[in-house]
């Protein structure tokens, strides 16, 4: 034997309003949860259910005293389902308006791009400008080492690099002097290292050439 399905939702929804509408009166939730399971409505869902209900203005709630009364009369639900209709209804009308304000704009976007002689020799002109465009910055680009501005920060970094270097060349003569002073026996060790890391007899500060005073022009 198969089993018995179960009420849905909405279905559960459906036969709680009928309590209410064929009686007509009011209820305590307590009152509700026992009369639920005789319309096929356990008792554990009668709360959600009734309070979905309520969430939708199908049903009414209000605090007497200190007890929670619901009700719903058919009437109630009649106007609920007109409001709900105006609602629907005037959205509609708002989104027919909306429509029709897109279809005119579309309409006046249109106007000057119909396809004629004029504007596709308009078309040409503008993609002749911005190929020249194109050129003429891709040749600026060539003469961007004769740039006064960039000249001179290439200038700059170089006397920054200078000093470094030299800076460092003083630092390794400190250094030298200082390993001397402290390990005069290892004197042939000392040199040897030197000459393995690069600091040869000929290592010395670096001369920098006098640079031009402005950017060479081609």
């Amino acid at each position: 034997m198969s089993k018995k399905r179960g009420l849905s939702l909405e279905e559960k929804r459906e036969k709680m309003l009928q309590i209410f509408y064929e009686s007509q009166d009011f209820y305590l939730l307590k009152e509700l949860e026992k009369m639920g399971p005789k319309k096929g409505v356990i008792t554990q869902s009668v709360k959600d259910v009734v309070q979905s209900l309520v969430d939708d203005d199908l049903v009414s709630k209000d605090k007497i005293g200190t007890s929670v009364y619901f009700w719903s009369l058919p009437s109630c639900a009649g106007n609920q389902l007109r409001n709900v209709h105006q609602k629907l209804d005037s959205e509609l009308q708002s989104s027919g308006k909306r429509h029709a304000q897109l279809v005119e704009q579309c309409e006046e976007l249109k106007k000057g791009r119909e396809e004629s002689d004029e504007r596709e020799a308009a078309l040409e002109d503008l993609k002749a400008i911005q190929s020249k465009h194109k050129e003429l910055k891709s040749e600026l680009e060539k003469y961007r080492d004769n740039d006064p501005a960039a000249f001179e920060a290439m200038k700059e970094a170089i006397e920054v690099a200078h000093t470094s270097a030299n800076r460092w060349t003083d630092n390794i003569f400190t250094l030298k002097q200082w390993c001397s002073n402290n390990f005069p026996q290892a004197k042939e060790q000392l040199q040897n290292m030197y000459q393995e890391i690069g600091i040869t007899d000929d290592f010395d500060y670096l001369e920098m050439a006098p640079l031009p005073s402005k950017a060479l022009a081609d």
